[in-house]
């Protein structure tokens, strides 16, 4: 009984849980000429209905010319406006008015003549402040975070870390198949961000839900000698080139720097592996405490998560497929 009602419970979290939800506001402030700048805005929308435009705030001196011009994007608003700044925008504050919950905004800055400026503003920091001089690390360092957080709140990225994890379950076998996978999703992302290959993003997240389905069967299969066990880095590598496409499309939502697309890319993937070590050595650090402290109840959890795992990823794959 405890095990159905677990069960239930996340059927019933399961659904909002969707795949790369990284879906921030993304803003572009660019110099035209002068004092001129063209300013561009996505905003996400959470529902059809929700069609209101809103606007980005602009730095003290500076302000629309005209009325915004406005189109309807796949699930987002897109913005365009002029805009005349009187005087220099530099030690000015940019930002986005309606950040609420875990909502960011990424904004790009790019004044003419001079590197691009590229920000992550959160409910917490709502704001950015434009910089006469940016650091050399600033994309760097915003890019990273930004990969950090894609992959600890991907939660399908997320859950098929943590099975691979369970199913391998040795220290040095693991980082054989975490590294097999890295190199997989490396090279797509790489890829598809490029503009060397791509697939629609849809059949990517029914493959990748699909994928996290297939990990959970073979954890439940137990000790029996399958591919998976034998050849953890095969799967991984195989499963991890999906995953790629689905980092591809989080990656295109939010957009990458002119000019700075290599040290976005890699910063991005860093900030991926980061994330990824955090989860395999809290992972492993779990298993190892209760195969320590409390060894009796060792496979009861591991069949719990299993079953756990098994039927998200096909709540996830039947969603997918029915959308």
């Amino acid at each position: 009984m405890r095990w159905l009602a677990a069960l239930l419970v996340l059927l019933l979290f399961a659904g909002p849980a969707a795949a790369d939800e990284l879906r921030p506001v993304s803003i572009q402030f660019e110099q035209s000429v002068g004092q001129q700048w063209r300013l561009s805005w996505k905003q996400p929308l959470s529902s059809p209905a929700d069609d209101e435009l809103l606007v980005p705030t602009l730095p003290r001196g500076c302000r629309m010319v005209g009325q915004p011009a406005r189109d309807l994007a796949a699930l987002a608003l897109v913005g365009r406006a002029n805009v005349a700044c009187a005087g220099h925008v530099e030690g000015g504050e940019i930002g986005w008015p309606a950040l609420a919950g875990n909502a960011d905004a990424i904004v790009r800055i790019a004044p003419a003549g001079r590197p691009v400026q590229v920000y992550r503003l959160t409910t917490e920091a709502p704001t950015a402040r434009i910089a006469a001089k940016p650091e050399s690390a600033q994309v760097w360092r915003s890019y990273f975070r930004i990969g950090v957080i894609h992959i600890l709140e991907g939660w399908d990225h997320l859950l098929f870390v943590i099975a691979l994890v369970l199913l391998v379950a040795r220290p040095w076998p693991v980082v054989k198949a975490a590294t097999a996978f890295t190199v997989a999703h490396s090279l797509t992302l790489a890829a598809v961000t490029l503009g060397v290959t791509g697939l629609p993003q849809r059949p990517v997240e029914v493959l990748i839900a699909l994928s996290i389905v297939f990990l959970a069967v073979e954890l439940a299969k137990g000790e029996r000698e399958t591919l998976a066990r034998r050849l953890p880095w095969v799967v991984a590598f195989v499963f991890g080139l999906l995953h790629g496409f689905g980092f591809a499309g989080a990656l295109r939502e939010i957009g990458l720097p002119e000019g700075e697309v290599p040290a976005a890319l890699v910063s991005f993937n860093l900030g991926v592996e980061t994330g990824q070590l955090l989860i395999i050595a809290a992972v492993l650090g779990l298993r190892a405490l209760v195969e320590r402290f409390a060894p009796t109840v060792e496979q009861a959890m591991l069949r719990i998560a299993t079953y756990a795992i098994g039927v998200t990823g096909a709540f996830w794959l039947i969603e997918r497929i029915a959308a």
